[in-house]
């Protein structure tokens, strides 16, 4: 009996499962997209918003590269607008069957951004009746549609001509319409799906994804005559700046995005900037100097993200390690003045002030690092290993003091035993280290010319 209900009990689970996964396998019916007429407005209220409500416009309607977290075109680009009139674009151009360029004209013939593309009031007297001839004597047509609280949003009955001004401020931006018009390209492609929705706003502009398209298309013949270079479409900066795109303006200040390279300027770009540098250091130059790199990396500017706090107290450890290690110190700061100035003052360095030397010595005791005969750790071994970390503190007196050829000091021989045999070749390739210590006129340098 207990393996019966066992076998039902399978049955009727494997029976469930496949139910449900065919569900799960069942596409999903399509959301259906909302445009003005889809949703009606109250009356009075059509054509205030993109759609009744003041819904969100679905990324089906808004223009090519946009996304469905898209908060909207680039403020640094194309500043904030105060639209304060109502109109209603699916009514036009779905009911009554108008062209976009019976309302804007130059939107095929315009070669400059910031031309302004508006209709202004005359396009309109034709159908609502009104009189825009002078703008300071605008007469109201009869019927409904031609009143001014029609289309102007805020007008009160008495206030003469007087109506809110509309702000569109002129793009941060270089366009050409008359081109893309003269190739066919329609304006749904740069503002998306305007005919079916009432109000046009800052989302109708374009999106840069969707430029990128044409201007970047990998197949030369796609691409046509679309530059892909930054500032075909970028605003570059006069003077210093010039042949850098600008980016900073009264609206904003703009930065690439994630998708362009991966190179968007968040809080993490100081520790992966390396990357997008190393693959495209053209498209940095695009909008940086070569100063905004060489303010850091020449270790002018201390970078707290790089050394901890307390580096000063362990980075002699870390210079000393090994060649690798001071190549990679070397790569921001220069021993002679960046290391050396710190080192004189502390007395590490031997040119350093008298006075400071009472800080206590960094070098092993004489007769390990100087005295002979030589053993592990004299400081001649340790200069041929890793010279960069002897200048890091001494310049070329503090070896003459006991290396100079006229028997200064102690006098000792810095050249191996043989080196006649060989010293013409290595002056005729470099003189100056033989200069050092000899004068040009030497006599000792005579055999060796």
């Amino acid at each position: 009996m207990k393996a019966a209900l066992l076998r039902l009990a399978l049955f009727l689970a494997a029976l469930l499962a496949s139910a449900g996964l065919a569900l799960a396998q069942e596409p999903a019916p399509e959301e259906p997209v909302p445009t003005a007429s889809w949703v009606r407005a109250a009356p009075g209220e059509r054509g205030k918003a993109p759609l009744a409500g003041d819904v969100r416009v679905p990324v089906a309607l808004l223009p090519p590269g946009a996304t469905a977290d898209d908060r909207g075109p680039s403020l640094a680009i194309f500043p904030a607008q105060k639209i304060t009139i109502r109109f209603d674009h699916e009514l036009h151009t779905g009911q009554l069957h108008l062209a976009c360029t019976s309302c804007h004209p130059g939107g095929t013939t315009s070669h400059v951004a910031a031309d302004r593309l508006l209709p202004p009031g005359t396009t309109c007297d034709a159908c609502h009746g009104s009189r825009h001839a002078d703008p300071n004597q605008v007469v109201p047509g009869a019927t409904e549609l031609g009143k001014c609280d029609t289309c102007h949003l805020g007008y009160e009955a008495g206030d003469g001509n007087r109506v809110a001004p509309v702000v569109l401020p002129p793009p941060n931006l270089r366009f050409d319409h008359a081109k893309h018009a003269a190739r066919n390209i329609g304006c749904r492609q740069c503002h998306g799906e305007v005919q079916k929705l009432a109000l046009a706003t800052r989302d109708q502009l374009p999106r840069m994804r969707g430029c990128i398209g044409c201007h970047q298309h990998p197949d030369a013949a796609a691409r046509g005559a679309a530059k892909g270079a930054c500032e075909t479409c970028h605003l570059t900066g006069a003077g210093k700046e010039g042949g850098t795109i600008r980016t900073v303006f009264a609206s904003g200040t703009l930065t690439p995005p994630a998708w362009l390279h991966n190179a968007a300027h968040g809080p993490d770009f100081i520790a992966r900037h390396k990357y997008v540098a190393a693959n495209d250091s053209s498209f940095c130059a695009s909008c940086h100097k070569e100063e905004s790199c060489t303010a850091c990396h020449d270790g002018r500017v201390r970078p707290r993200s790089i050394h901890p706090s307390d580096y000063l107290s362990m980075h002699a450890a870390e210079a000393r390690l090994a060649t690798a290690s001071t190549g990679k110190c070397t790569s921001c700061h220069r021993e002679q003045s960046f290391c050396l100035g710190c080192h004189q003052r502390l007395g590490v360095a031997m040119s350093g002030p008298p006075g400071a030397r009472d800080s206590g010595r960094f070098h092993p005791p004489a007769a390990i690092w100087s005295d002979a005969p030589r053993k592990a750790g004299h400081h001649a071994f340790e200069a041929m290993r890793n010279l960069n970390a002897c200048v890091s503190c001494h310049i070329e007196r503090d070896c003459v003091a006991c290396h100079g050829g006229r028997g200064i000091g102690a006098g000792f021989d810095p050249h191996p035993a043989g080196f006649l045999s060989g010293c013409a070749t290595q002056m005729r390739r470099n003189p100056r280290p033989c200069l050092v210590c000899h004068d040009p006129g030497a006599s000792a340098l005579a055999r060796c010319r």
